[in-house]
């Protein structure tokens, strides 16, 4: 049933009932549950896919999640299915590893793991690292990795457990996965527990200016729970003796924020960054709701564009497809109607979405070799942040005349 209310009970974040909703894109099916050909017999569910904004502590938050063991028990995204993720997250280990002075004997958690992408850069490092990941199918990836990984749900008793089998952790990271927690406190009690005196946690995430700017409505499905600007993470950690010491802005995505959080009786010193990023954030308008509800009104133009684009192409007899399967592909193909009567099919180059449907459209997912062979007219760009790496890689299907249509942040054909 669809929520009728504009208020929400309570803020994740402060606690305060001062939330008022911006976004409604409808019932959606969960972006990454893709179906096998039996499935689709079977009742499919759907969530209401709604979006708030906390007048309190400017905090935007999904109005009302889905359990995690729905969407995460078993998940088909993976890491280093993208080349250009799989640099970005060594990257982030030497980073890190620079930045913190990390040595032979300090302990690296990874919370939301994934194949243990991230982790394999540290190990390069020298240091000790665990992930905590709890997709069945993903732990078994990483550990044939040799990455150590804990197959479970992060929380207080779970850290508590684990810091006293492998010790307290110098760094926690979180690169993506830290949006997807409906239960903060407990989140943050645990890493509390686990983080060692001088430890620092270390979070990316799609940042919500460049998502405001991009007009990406597609970020938003049910596995983000939060859409983080830096004002409510200032006001969460503060709640837990934590505090902002640096942040930086990065391309990956379109658009992302690295942040590194301390303890306040740490010694190390806060960067000019973050009282920057602040005054920014004032100036961009994100604290204040008619700024979302302009972002509203622009989304529901650029979903009718969409829509028309691709209805007008293939009413002139033109061949799509789409490219990509990625959870975002699925809030744009399920809030913009778009099925199997308009693509084709979708190519993706992870062994596990290939021969399953996308949730809600049930279009089938191929392997990449198909484009070849089919060579459809336009590519729909559903990984549209990776245009640049599918782009280079489909050299021979533009060479033999194949376009693209890139969705967002307004729909383009190249």
């Amino acid at each position: 049933m669809m929520i009728q209310s504009n208020r929400l009970d309570e803020c994740r974040v402060c606690h305060r009932k001062r939330v008022r909703k911006f976004l409604s894109l409808g019932k959606t099916a969960l972006a990454n549950n893709f179906l096998t050909r039996e499935q689709l017999k079977r009742h499919e569910p759907v969530y209401p896919l709604e979006v708030g904004y906390c007048r309190g502590c400017r905090y935007v938050q999904l109005w009302k999640p889905v359990p995690p063991k729905a969407m995460f028990d078993r998940y088909l995204y993976v890491s280093s299915t993208s080349s250009t993720l799989s640099r970005h997250l060594t990257s982030v280990a030497d980073a890190v590893v620079q930045k913190l002075g990390l040595t032979d004997g300090d302990l690296v958690v990874d919370i939301g793991s994934n194949d243990g992408c991230l982790l394999r850069g540290f190990k390069a490092h020298g240091v000790h690292v665990l992930g905590v990941e709890p997709a069945r199918n993903l732990v078994g990836l990483a550990r044939r990795a040799g990455v150590a990984t804990y197959n479970g749900y992060f929380s207080l008793a779970t850290a508590k457990r684990l810091r006293r089998r492998y010790g307290p952790a110098m760094a926690v990271t979180a690169t993506n996965s830290f949006l997807h927690i409906p239960d903060l406190d407990d989140y943050l009690a645990g890493l509390d527990a686990w983080m060692a005196p001088e430890g620092v946690f270390v979070i990316e995430f799609h940042y919500l200016a460049d998502l405001m700017k991009q007009g990406a409505f597609d970020t938003v499905y049910h596995e983000h729970v939060s859409y983080y600007s830096l004002h409510p993470l200032i006001f969460l950690f503060d709640r837990f003796g934590m505090e902002v010491m640096d942040v930086k802005r990065l391309p990956v995505h379109h658009g992302q924020l690295r942040v590194y959080v301390k303890r306040k009786t740490g010694s190390r010193p806060v960067a000019d960054s973050v009282a920057q990023l602040l005054d920014a954030e004032t100036r961009l308008g994100l604290g204040r709701y008619a700024t979302y509800a302009v972002f509203a009104r622009n989304v529901f133009h650029n979903i009718r564009k969409i829509q028309r684009t691709l209805l007008g192409l293939k009413r002139s007899g033109a061949s799509i497809a789409g490219y990509g399967a990625p959870a975002k592909g699925n809030t744009l193909l399920n809030v913009c109607r778009i099925g199997p009567d308009v693509l084709d099919f979708i190519a993706d180059k992870s062994r596990l979405k290939q021969g399953l449907f996308t949730p809600g459209q049930h279009i089938p997912v191929v392997p990449a070799e198909k484009i070849l062979q089919a060579q459809p007219d336009y590519l729909l760009l559903l990984a549209w942040n990776f245009a640049e790496e599918i782009m280079q890689e489909q050299g021979e299907y533009i060479r033999r005349g194949g376009k693209f249509i890139v969705p967002v942040p307004r729909v383009r054909i190249i």
